[in-house]
This record gives C-alpha cells, sequence and structure tokens, in this order.
C-alpha cells in the first residue's frame, strides 16, 4: 500500500539523518521543507522532498494537502492512562482552598485511585483505558509511555501491566510499559517503608521480569513520598531485572532526586518544577532527558518547568501530558505544546522538538519516532488549512488536526 501527499504547505521536522535528540540551541531549529510531498510505503516514510522533486510512481491513494501542515505525531513519555474511576471531588476539593498534599494526608490522592483499582476489575480497567487511549490517538500521539503505579499491591500493579501490555497488543500506537509500584506508600505500609521496598524487589519486579511486563522503573522521589536513598535502592534493584530508570523528581522540593537520576543512568528525569542551579548543573553533559509536564502545573496551579533556564544551559527538553485522574486529567498534548509557549516562554520550534524528537528519546523510541526520515514510522499529524505552524500553540483552544496517521493508516 503506497499513499503519497502532495502539495504539502510545509513538512516539519525534517531529519534526513536521525537524530537521538536536539539540546540547548539546537531546539530553536525545526527543518521544514514548503511546498512538499511525502510517501508512504505499507507503515514506513518511504521518501519526501520538495514538490519540484516529485518521483514518478503509482499511489493507492494521494492526498492533496494544500494549505494544509504534516509533522510528526507527538510522543507522550510520561503518562498513566491506566486508571480507575476518577477524582473530580479532589479537583472541587482543591478549587475550596485544600493543597494536593493536604488531600493526600488525608487517604485522597494517589491512595484514593489505588483503592478504585484494587476494586475494579482487570477487564473493567481495560476498557475504560483503552477510551483514554483512543481518545490521545485522535488527538495526534502515536508513541507513549504508560505507568503502573495505582495498585500498590502485588496482585494490583500486576493488573495494570497486563492491561498496558494488551493495549499494546490491540492498538498500533507504540507504547512502552514502566512499573511505578514505588508511587506512594499504602498504609499499612507507613511506618514499614523497607517492608514495602521488599515487596516490590522481592515479589513483584521477578513477575515483570519474568512475563515481560515493563521497560522501565519509576519512583515518585519527593518529600513524603520515596527518599533519595529509597529511590536509589528502588532503581539499582529494576536495573537487576533489567529496567532502565525514569523518576519522578522536583514536582514540590529538590532533594538530590535529580542527582540520583543521573548516578543511575535514568533515561528521564520528570516533572522538574522546582529546580535549583546544582540540578541544571547536574544535567549537563549527560544522557538523561528532563521532562517537563507543564498540563500538570497548569492544573495544580504550582511552578512551572524553567526551560528558558534550562534551554540556555545547554539542555535538552521534552515535553509529556502526565495523563493520570488527580493532578492532569488530560492526554492533549496539543494543550501541553501551547501551554510551553505560552508558560514556559517555549518558541514554537522549541515546543514541537521537544513534543517530537526529544519525546521519542525519553521513551526510547528515537530510532522509529519522532521526525519525518525514511525508514521511520509513517505516524504524522495532517493539519487543517492553517496560516503558519505558530498557529499550532497560538490557537491553543483549537483543535487544528485533520487526519492522524499511525503507520500509514489515518484513524478515526
Amino acid at each position: 500500500m503506497t499513499t503519497l501527499l502532495i502539495n504539502i504547505k510545509e513538512l516539519l521536522q525534517v531529519r534526513e539523518t536521525s537524530v537521538a535528540k536536539v539540546s540547548g540551541a539546537e531546539m530553536g531549529m525545526l527543518p521544514t521543507i514548503k511546498n512538499a510531498f511525502l510517501v508512504i510505503k505499507d507503515n514506513l516514510i518511504a521518501d519526501f522532498g520538495s514538490m519540484e522533486n516529485l518521483p514518478k510512481l503509482i499511489a493507492d491513494k494521494t492526498i492533496d494537502a494544500t494549505g494544509k501542515m504534516v509533522l510528526p505525531t507527538w510522543c507522550d513519555s510520561h503518562t498513566h492512562i491506566v486508571y480507575a474511576g476518577n477524582r473530580e471531588q479532589e479537583f472541587v476539593d482543591r478549587i475550596n482552598g485544600l493543597t494536593y498534599e493536604e488531600i493526600a494526608n488525608r487517604g485522597g490522592g494517589i491512595l484514593n485511585s489505588a483503592q478504585k483499582l484494587n476494586a475494579t476489575t482487570e477487564e473493567e480497567i481495560y476498557n475504560q483505558s483503552k477510551e483514554r487511549l483512543e481518545e490521545v490517538m485522535r488527538l495526534g500521539t502515536g508513541a507513549v509511555e504508560i505507568k503502573s503505579g495505582y495498585g500498590l499491591t502485588v496482585e494490583g500493579e500486576l493488573k495494570m501491566l497486563r492491561v498496558i501490555k494488551r493495549l499494546s497488543q490491540n492498538y498500533p500506537i507504540a507504547i512502552k510499559a514502566t512499573f511505578l509500584g514505588a508511587h506512594a506508600f499504602p498504609l499499612e505500609y507507613k511506618e514499614n517503608h523497607q517492608g514495602y521496598i521488599d515487596l516490590l524487589v522481592n515479589e513483584i519486579l521477578p513477575e515483570i521480569a519474568q512475563n515481560k511486563l515493563a521497560d522501565y522503573i519509576d519512583v515518585f522521589c519527593e518529600t513524603g513520598y520515596f527518599t533519595v536513598a529509597e529511590t536509589e535502592q528502588i532503581m539499582a534493584a529494576g536495573i537487576r531485572f533489567g529496567l532502565k530508570p525514569k523518576i519522578h523528581v522536583n514536582q514540590f522540593n529538590s532533594i538530590g532526586g535529580v542527582q540520583a537520576g543521573i548516578k543511575h543512568n535514568a533515561l528521564s528525569v520528570d516533572h522538574l518544577e522546582v529546580m535549583k542551579s546544582e540540578d541544571i548543573e547536574a544535567l549537563k553533559n549527560t544522557e538523561t532527558m528532563p521532562v517537563a509536564l507543564p498540563s500538570c502545573s497548569y492544573f495544580l496551579s504550582i511552578p512551572y518547568t524553567p526551560a528558558r533556564e534550562m534551554i540556555a544551559a545547554g539542555l535538552p527538553l521534552a515535553l509529556a501530558t502526565d495523563y493520570n485522574p488527580g493532578s492532569t486529567p488530560s492526554g492533549n498534548m496539543n494543550f501541553v505544546v501551547a501551554t510551553a509557549c505560552i508558560k514556559m516562554k517555549m518558541t514554537p520550534e522549541e515546543a514541537i522538538n521537544a513534543a517530537t524528537i526529544n519525546g521519542a528519546y525519553a521513551m526510547g523510541v528515537s530510532e522509529t519516532h519522532g521526525s519525518i526520515t525514511i525508514g521511520k514510522k509513517a505516524n504524522l499529524i495532517l493539519t487543517r488549512p492553517i496560516p503558519s505552524y505558530y498557529q499550532l500553540p497560538y490557537a491553543f483552544g483549537s483543535n487544528l488536526i485533520e487526519t492522524v496517521f499511525i503507520e500509514g493508516n489515518g484513524i478515526e
């Protein structure tokens, strides 16, 4: 099956030679081709270029993209979209003055989601989660990382990971699974942290490794959750079982989590709303991708990741949604890109790079996703007619997507 897109107003994120990520000043450069064509063969990008160099070929389907942009689908490297129910009441509680921490301290937050998940059947969790997955695909996401972390029991965590695996088997979108058993301490382990860590390490990790249920391991390294020492212990155990770390750090406090992640060669460190100069310095010249979650900052009214300071220091930055029931009940990467521009003062070029090629790096799929490169998956966004790609973050409340292609096929 060959599909030809012609008269593309502008083809964005064109990389003749694939790059793993872009950093610092490079983030402000977005390679494009105006008046372009693109060829999809089966599920891969087969060719692209300027219309004046359009090759003679017989396509099964030709799409005239006059006035429209084409760019790679978003790569959302941080989500929690497998969960049960919702936390609408906590949303109202925050409006009425309670903080995220206060809600958590009275049994809300992550523990609330864990209670709901453990009381819900695996089939029902799958059915709820697939609706969210289908929604984010329609919104332009072509690769997604999904975490466990709302079970906090052996069976609950494994149930979540089985649901993630089933989603990856049933949908064409690239899905990476992350084990986040260290999301919070269950009430019965509140005074016995090591007992819970032993449960994660000795009972759950061997099952995950045996059944190939996860790619990564995550820990919520934060005051009131997991200390730096506990985080390091869990990361080291995950590594022994073949899971690379991707960790939550610096959401509310800077306590050394960034440095711990780097020490254990974490693929990414995520949140970063509170960054000290030593955190930024530590990330220089490492292979660890910093990931910002601006819609979480928006929803909780907490600080935004200091993107300008980090990019000025030469760092790369990725953007992701943090889609979850408590602090970011949205998987809309278009809103994330717009919010990064509006609230974090990222340029459109930086934000698009952060949500495509750097997002792909942050979930380990940059060889197949994140740019317009021959041989990569034909995961594409075809916009409606727009004046320029600046319209994507500028018209933040509008759906500017006409068609999303996942592995060469337009999705409904």
